[in-house]
């Protein structure tokens, strides 16, 4: 069986363990593969938040490219994905998205999830928004492929260490792509016990 292709695309913002457990649960799936794109600033945010090297993290894909080999397959339209995840998605990223700014193969792979109406998945890591955010992230939110998803803690699961908060919100970021992790713990199941 073929496995459906998702592009994971990492940026500078902060947020790299959401990637990494992103990447491990795309690999745990029988459906799905991980083709990697890292921007230099994911490269140096990986260093200061996970004390990791990019190659580490290259070791979870089941493929990867450089940032600058804007003729890759994923540049393409005829590149068959199931879609695009960035996580985490920097403003500085979110803000070429939304002008068309396609300078590296990250943004151009979005690009094309855009005019190829497939999904994208953006991982929007800043706080405070402003309103430059916001409007970016608006606008954006009214194509009915992309998905605004920002990383956002939630209590309804208990959850008892830092692991586990990483782990339901990289599960909710793969849910567009109908990958259900078993580490995801919906709110209709806690329902039950309430």
């Amino acid at each position: 069986m073929t496995k459906k292709k998702i592009i994971v695309g990492a940026t500078g913002a902060s947020g790299l363990p959401l990637l990494v457990e992103c990447l491990k649960m795309i690999r745990a799936s029988d459906e799905f593969s991980a083709i990697l794109l890292m921007t230099r600033g994911a490269e140096l945010t990986l260093r200061h938040e996970l004390n990791m090297e990019a190659e580490e993290i290259r070791l979870l894909a089941d493929e990867n490219f450089s940032i600058d080999d804007i003729g890759a397959g994923p540049a393409s339209g005829s590149y068959p994905t199931a879609g695009m995840l960035i996580v985490p998605c920097s403003m500085k990223t979110l803000a070429g998205i939304h002008s068309g700014y396609a300078d590296n193969l990250l943004l151009r792979s979005a690009d094309v999830m855009l005019k190829e109406k497939r999904p994208l998945i953006l991982a929007v890591r800043e706080s405070p928004l402003s309103p430059i955010h916001l409007r970016n992230m608006q606008e954006l939110a009214t194509l009915p492929n992309v998905h605004i998803v920002p990383p956002m803690l939630v209590f309804y699961n208990k959850p008892q260490t830092i692991e586990a908060m990483v782990q339901q919100i990289a599960a909710r970021l793969l849910m567009p792509f109908g990958l259900q992790a078993k580490e995801f713990c919906s709110w209709q199941g806690m329902t039950r016990n309430i």
